[in-house]
């Protein structure tokens, strides 16, 4: 449906574009008025705030995974990654340590490390603790709460909690490759697969090594080009809804349930999921929640928000199945939920 509603969304668009140069040569203030009003501001400066906070991961996603693509073979990825299941599951956690990618740009990798032959639970695992088991994550959100620097802590423990038990439950249960088999995102990948299997053959019997390094360099960029426009129409429709909710959300019914004991948990992982906040920031954001709700509600917007939110979600659906996407959801949802809870409730 998405695939649809992209293909008749940008002919739409342009459509659009162009009504708006005829009205704005035509000189009818009156019919923009729409557009200069306080939410549509809010609305086009949260859009693009989203946007252009995202663009620097996901162009580092698609060149990482580009380079994965032409220059690490399969069988280094399968001599790399751990044979056993639960010392593997360890390592896709801990993955990010090495690799800090945001989640916007961590699918197209996690992606290509699969098809290179990573076990699928190992690359989901990266997927979901990658954005918050990273230095770069920990240290904005000690400098985020630097009264509280235990919730830093906090939010490392229960991600590698629940992404442990997410890899254990993936590992047990999953049958087959959660990614799209067949689709159009495959087929860049394919043709590109053969075209550097034919130049590297082919730079070895008849051409010197810098025409052999100029042909991965044009692989390389080919390939990213490739998946940066596939995942970039996912970004925008996401960044497109992710601005309109926080356009038309009124911050008084943060009020209204930060004293329900229940309700402020899903209401603030809800509020992570809708805003889609980039991990690197989002503590900034929590912590100006701090003086109205507790804190096992704001570990669960810290936490939860980073593994699924509605940019994400839009990005996975593109790269996996429609049902993995929604049991990792659910897995993440329910054990996010219980951690911070049981967390609050010791202390």
């Amino acid at each position: 449906m998405l695939n649809m509603l992209f293909r008749f969304g940008t002919p739409l668009l342009g459509i659009g574009c162009l009504v708006m140069i005829f009205l704005i040569l035509a000189g009818q203030p009156w019919s923009l008025a729409l557009l200069e009003s306080d939410g549509a501001q809010e609305f086009k400066i949260a859009c693009l705030s989203i946007i252009l906070e995202a663009f620097p991961f996901i162009l580092l996603g698609v060149i990482f995974s580009a380079l994965l693509q032409v220059f690490v073979t399969d069988e280094m990825i399968r001599k790399l990654t751990p044979k056993h299941h639960l010392v593997g599951i360890l390592f896709g956690t801990l993955l990010g340590l090495v690799f800090p990618l945001c989640e916007c740009g961590m699918i197209p990798v996690v992606r290509r490390l699969i098809r290179k032959g990573m076990p699928a639970y190992i690359g989901i695992v990266y997927l979901l603790a990658g954005p918050i088991i990273n230095p770069i994550v920990f240290t904005s959100t000690y400098a985020a709460f630097r009264s509280e620097p235990q919730m830093a802590y906090d939010r490392l423990i229960i991600a590698f909690i629940v992404t442990v038990v997410i890899g254990l439950l993936l590992h047990r249960f999953m049958k087959g490759s959660p990614l799209k088999e067949a689709s159009s995102v495959n087929i860049p990948a394919h043709r590109h697969e053969h075209h550097i299997e034919h130049a590297h053959r082919h730079a070895k019997e008849h051409s010197p090594e810098p025409v052999k390094k100029n042909r991965r360099l044009s692989a390389t960029l080919s390939h990213a080009s490739d998946e940066f426009f596939d995942m970039g129409k996912y970004l925008i429709f996401g960044a497109l809804l992710t601005a309109f909710i926080q356009s038309f959300i009124d911050r008084q019914a943060f009020e209204a349930v930060a004293g329900q004991p229940v309700l402020s948990y899903f209401f603030m992982m809800g509020l992570a999921f809708l805003l889609s906040i980039c991990s690197t920031s989002d503590a900034f954001i929590a912590a100006s929640f701090g003086g109205m709700f507790h804190t096992g509600p704001l570990l669960a917007f810290l936490v939860f928000g980073p593994m699924i939110d509605l940019k994400n979600t839009l990005m996975m659906l593109s790269a996996f199945r429609a049902r993995i996407v929604l049991s990792v959801t659910l897995m993440a949802f329910a054990l996010v939920l219980v951690s911070v809870w049981l967390l609050e409730v010791l202390r």
